[in-house]
């Protein structure tokens, strides 16, 4: 499995968490688990060789071999391959909380926890992307190809100065901001604030903070799995110890310690420190 991260233009660099590269010589090994589990991000995905499936919410969804498609915010953990049993590559882009709804023009309440062709939310304008693409015979001309789509998207897309605030409150306090906090520091209700979260992400405030919690836990236990002897580290960031286990619980689908015996290794790769 081959893994290269790739910097976003500057301009993007803010609404854009990363941008990766991953290529593998075949189907993914039996005995991973082949995890997925929410990350806070709405993603892009260009598979250039191959397709990737996944399981998840009830349903398997395909990415096609030269189409772009887009993956709404997810609060599920999923499962995914490789389509076939040969060599394959795509290229991922991974929106920051504070980006994707500066791309698209979609309320993401609509696409969360699904996947749909990129092509079905932008119709032509995602026909000509994907024909110059297919054309296109190297990875760096076509990373050049969708940052430069994703640019002209961008400038066209106005911010929203009480969204970008409230989501960088999250982020710097890494999901222990109240909503209550929130409506104190920017005058609008709760109603309000989540209603401008839905449109612009897919979930609430609440939904979002409980995942970035959850990142703090699973980035470090990939990046060293000794870290979950030092579990109670993260009860801060939780009321008790059910309440941290029902989450990690939820987005995983296993308990900590289960967790933790398991081999999960095409998800562990994107955390290497």
């Amino acid at each position: 499995m081959k893994f290269q991260q790739i910097q976003p233009y500057p301009s993007l660099q803010s609404f854009i968490e990363r941008i990766f590269v991953l290529e593998c010589e075949g189907k993914l090994p039996i005995n991973d688990l082949k995890l997925i589990v929410p990350n806070a991000c709405v993603k892009l995905v260009f598979p250039f060789k191959n397709s990737i499936t996944a399981d998840f919410n009830g349903s398997t969804f395909f990415s096609k071999e030269g189409k772009v498609t887009l993956i709404g915010f997810s609060d599920l953990p999923s499962v995914v391959d490789i389509g076939e049993d040969e060599p394959s590559g795509n290229i991922t882009v991974e929106f920051s909380p504070l980006g994707a709804y500066r791309f698209f023009n979609l309320r993401f309440s609509e696409i969360k926890n699904t996947i749909y062709l990129l092509e079905d939310v932008l119709g032509k304008e995602c026909r000509q992307l994907e024909d110059r693409l297919e054309q296109t015979k190297t990875v760096e001309e076509r990373l050049k190809l969708i940052q430069d789509f994703l640019l002209r998207t961008f400038i066209f897309n106005e911010p929203d100065t009480v969204y970008e605030y409230c989501v960088q409150r999250l982020i710097q306090d890494k999901g222990r901001t109240l909503i209550s906090d929130l409506e104190h520091s920017t005058g609008y209700s709760s109603r309000w604030l989540n209603a401008k979260f839905n449109d612009n992400i897919g979930t609430s405030a609440k939904n979002l903070s409980s995942i970035i919690r959850f990142q703090q836990y699973y980035q470090a236990v990939n990046s060293n799995r000794e870290a979950f002897f030092f579990e109670r580290e993260f009860y801060h960031y939780y009321y008790d110890q059910s309440h941290f286990i029902k989450d990690i619980k939820r987005f995983t689908g296993f308990a900590p310690k289960q967790l933790l015996q398991k081999s999960n290794d095409y998800d562990r790769f994107f955390y290497k420190g």
